[in-house]
């Protein structure tokens, strides 16, 4: 422990982040570094835990706690207390291929199982993440590491999302030959056109891609196995395959009038703002306004939240966000205890701008769209809203949803985006390699397995596990990766 009374002299300091009605000028990220003494500062509150459930990363009634990728939290903190960051950057990156990718987008659920926070504020372990990884990237110790060894065998992953990056990295350093099929243009996946600008600028992506195609891995884009590419062909060449193309099937608003136009699916929305963005500025008008429309959300999550975001900086003239669940707690409740994931109200970046703008959090709780309403030429031009209720089922026990009489609202919308979350993989991928999916319309393996039942294929992330995080995502490639090693050398020493 660098300095053991740290917790008790040094406050929590979090990144600076500009203000809301300065930063929806543009999509940059919005955070400013605190100073090298001050990071130390903060480094020095870790307390070294005897048992640091920060980096445990094991569900807790069914939540994860800490990181799933069990980074070596204290010890990278203690480091960087110390000012030895280089070593501090080596610890990080025994465990995390992508730091940045994380220290960016990650809830950081190492903090919510923080020590520090049972009883004040946890320790900032995300932003000295981030500190470690951009300290290594300014001083050129983030270089391309080139196998010495080849191992002959040839690895094909099917998408580039930060599992199939993960799988694909890992793979490569230990000197098997990857190629890297991605659909897209881009080369990210949920990384690249799943997540604004304003988490996670695109050169961050950029920078890395660059450094595994110096490290020998293949990217080939517009490539979409199934439709304009052969499963049979990649199987044909590959001694595995690795399927990680997550959890694209948004789910759907049933309700009258959704035929509407005007209605869009969340994913398609951000996506087309990302390519425009990076395309021309925004300046070739190929994607999906909101300047001066009233926009309805449907979805209350982090997805829902960049839409909030995106909307204000499109300039929209209205902003609602519907959440079918009740509002969540402002602090933990008595049966919600440290280290379990915290279940409370989060005021994220879309909402504060938002409020900035229109003088109210834009979110609507217990509330859900019931009819979609169109004028005369099959345009959206509102949304007919319902509060619901939630009672228990006589039978099961659990807490149904109930419209609540009399609640109806009419709300002016010619844009509504629909931010409901996934079903599971899109399917035709799956179908072409001959892989089963499960009831939940994921890739269907043994518990803990990532081999499918098609002979020299896995499958990894979202496409796997269903919709989660970043960091999920990569430990998922990462043990995808350990599995198909063993698989072509008979052992693994990943």
């Amino acid at each position: 422990m660098g300095k053991p009374t740290g917790f008790l002299d040094f406050d929590r300091s979090d990144n600076a982040a500009d203000q809301p009605l300065e930063r929806i000028k543009n999509y940059n990220e919005f955070h400013q570094p605190l100073s090298d003494e001050c990071r130390k500062a903060q480094a020095a509150r870790c307390m070294n835990c005897g048992v640091p459930f920060c980096q445990n990363g094991k569900p807790i009634h069914g939540m994860i706690s800490g990181c799933p990728l069990n980074n070596l939290i204290p010890e990278w903190n203690d480091l960087l207390y110390h000012d030895h960051k280089e070593q501090a950057l080596k610890r990080l990156l025994m465990t995390n291929n992508f730091p940045e990718f994380t220290s960016r987008v990650c809830p950081a659920l190492c903090e919510k199982a923080c020590t520090c926070g049972l009883n004040g504020d946890a320790v900032t372990v995300k932003e000295n993440e981030n500190a470690i990884i951009e300290f290594g990237f300014e001083n050129g110790l983030i270089k391309p590491e080139i196998p010495k060894v080849r191992s002959g065998k040839h690895v094909s992953v099917i998408g580039s999302g930060p599992a199939g990056l993960a799988a694909a990295d890992t793979l490569n350093k230990r000197g098997h030959v990857v190629t890297v099929y991605e659909r897209s243009d881009r080369v990210g996946g949920l990384l690249m056109y799943g997540i604004p600008n304003m988490k996670l600028e695109k050169s961050v992506i950029a920078r890395r891609v660059e450094i595994m195609k110096a490290e020998g891995v293949k990217f080939v884009t517009n490539a979409d196995v199934g439709h304009n590419v052969s499963a049979n062909e990649i199987l044909s060449k590959s001694d595995a395959v690795i399927l990680a193309c997550g959890s694209s099937n948004p789910r759907d608003i049933k309700a009258d009038g959704r035929d509407a136009e005007g209605i869009y699916f969340a994913v398609d929305f951000l996506k087309a703002t990302t390519k425009s963005l990076l395309d021309s500025a925004l300046a070739d008008d190929k994607y999906i306004s909101a300047e001066g429309k009233n926009v309805v959300i449907i979805g209350g999550g982090d997805t829902g939240n960049d839409c909030v975001g995106t909307c204000v900086r499109h300039g929209c003239s209205s902003v609602v966000q519907l959440e079918m669940m009740p509002k969540l707690p402002d602090e933990r409740a008595e049966n919600n205890p440290w280290p379990e994931y915290p279940r409370v109200c989060k005021n994220d970046y879309g909402q504060e701008e938002a409020a900035a703008v229109f003088g109210s959090d834009p979110r609507r709780y217990c509330t859900t769209v019931k009819e979609f309403i169109k004028d005369g030429e099959n345009k959206l031009c509102a949304v007919k809203t319902v509060r619901l209720e939630f009672v228990k089922d006589g039978e099961t026990g659990r807490m149904i949803p109930k419209e609540s009489e009399g609640s109806e609202e009419v709300i002016p919308c010619e844009l509504c985006l629909i931010a409901a979350g996934f079903l599971g993989a899109q399917g035709y991928v799956a179908e072409a390699f001959g892989v089963e999916l499960n009831s939940r319309s994921n890739v269907n393996t043994e518990n803990g397995k990532f081999g499918t039942n098609v002979e020299k294929v896995f499958a990894a992330g979202d496409m796997h596990i269903g919709q989660s995080l970043v960091v999920r995502a990569i430990r998922e490639g990462r043990d995808a990766a350990k599995e198909a090693d063993e698989y072509l050398m008979g052992y693994t020493n990943l």
